[in-house]
C-alpha cells in the first residue's frame, strides 16, 4: 500500500445511509475503521497501472474452479438472453 507522507485530508462523501450502517457494522467487525476501509478501496483502485491489471481478491481465487462451463459457453450470448428475459 502506498504510504501517504501528506496529513490526512478529510473528505465528505454522500451514501446510502443502509450501506454506511452495514459498512459500520463491517468495519467493527473487523477491528477497523470506515476512514481506513475507504482509503484501501480507493487505494486499490488506483494504484493498478492499466485496466488490464485487476487484483483477484482471495475470496474470487477461492471460488475459481467452482463451476464447470462447457468449452464453447458463450457469455455474451448468455447474458444477452438472461437482460432479454429479465425486462420482459
Amino acid at each position: 500500500m502506498y504510504v501517504n507522507e501528506c496529513m490526512d485530508k478529510k473528505l465528505t462523501l454522500s451514501l446510502n445511509q443502509e450501506i454506511i450502517e452495514r459498512a459500520k457494522k463491517f468495519a467493527k467487525e473487523n477491528n477497523t475503521s470506515l476512514s481506513k476501509m475507504i482509503e484501501s478501496y480507493f487505494d486499490s483502485l488506483t494504484e493498478r497501472k492499466s485496466k488490464d491489471e485487476i487484483k483477484t481478491t482471495p475470496l474470487v481465487k477461492s471460488l475459481s474452479g467452482v463451476v464447470d462451463l462447457p468449452e464453447d459457453f458463450d457469455y455474451k450470448q448468455y447474458r444477452a438472453k438472461h437482460l432479454l428475459k429479465k425486462h420482459k
